[in-house]
């Protein structure tokens, strides 16, 4: 197929719907994990950090990927310490664990006695997963305050329904693309944030204490960063194979775009949640 003389990529239906399958059991657990006894979401916050680690440290092949996980897997826990162990629930402490992160990252990387250009390449992997794992360890902090859980809920539904739409719509309408390197379909990023949108009305209308036309706002920013960090995953991985990198494990790959979308999605529930859901947060 072509698109004013430029080659498409091929859409793969099974492996969009693979993807969007992941993302609604991911969401799935983000969820019922917010309801569950008190302590027990750092468990699955963890699991998910790990997930978020690997999946980004294969994907993005960075010299010395063994410090990228190391690194990684330290600020994870660091950051999930922080936010479960201070008697007042705060971002601060992640903003250190961030501070920290990136400091080992810089020492591990130095220590390996790699070229500058690995060096800086493997140091902006490190980055994004600190990012990363720090970011999923503000929905700890978030459940903490009252009313937390109900904002959660809303907001993280509306980012899984928006992932779980957009990759569906792909499976049947990958058009007009958003790139012709990209199987990306425009539809799809249109109907996801509007199903996200919707999602968050209903979750409004059975969770007590949240406002429906604020959780909708809610639920549509929340859907849009989800859905843009899911696109923008495809966009830098259709970069890579131009540029004619040997492409990394395929599990790895396609896990990479969900998982960065609920990455950017938890501090945006945060975000939203002090300045719309929950007055005085």
């Amino acid at each position: 197929m072509q698109e004013r003389g430029v080659a498409l990529a091929p859409v793969k239906r099974l492996l969009s719907l693979s993807v969007a399958v992941f993302a609604a059991l991911l969401g799935f657990g983000l969820l019922i994990g917010a309801y569950s006894l008190p302590g027990s979401y750092g468990f699955v916050i963890f699991g998910i950090q790990l997930f978020f680690i690997l999946s980004w440290t294969v994907a993005m092949r960075p010299p010395g990927p063994w410090v990228v996980v190391a690194v990684g897997l330290g600020a994870a826990a660091g950051a999930d310490l922080a936010a479960v162990l201070p008697k007042e629930a705060s971002l601060a402490p992640l903003g250190y664990v961030t501070v920290a992160g990136f400091v080992f990252g810089v020492i591990g990387q130095l220590l390996r006695g790699a070229g500058r250009q690995g060096v800086t390449e493997s140091l902006g992997a490190t980055l994004a997963v600190v990012v990363g794992v720090v970011a999923f360890a503000s929905l700890l902090v978030l459940d903490r305050h009252p009313w937390g859980t109900q904002s959660i809920v809303a907001c993280l539904a509306a980012a899984a329904v928006a992932l779980v739409v957009a990759r569906l719509v792909d499976v049947v309408l990958p058009t007009p693309r958003t790139s012709p390197q990209v199987p990306r379909g425009s539809i799809g990023v249109i109907l996801g944030a509007m199903a996200g949108t919707a999602a968050a009305g209903v979750a409004s209308t059975v969770l007590v204490g949240l406002h429906p036309t604020g959780t909708a706002i809610a639920g549509l920013v929340t859907a849009m960063a989800a859905i843009m960090a899911d696109l923008a995953v495809s966009y830098a991985e259709a970069g890579r194979e131009l540029g004619g990198e040997r492409s990394s494990l395929w599990v790895a790959r396609h896990m990479q775009g969900p998982l960065g979308g609920f990455a950017l999605a938890a501090p945006a529930a945060y975000v939203l949640s002090v300045m719309v859901l929950v007055p005085g947060l």
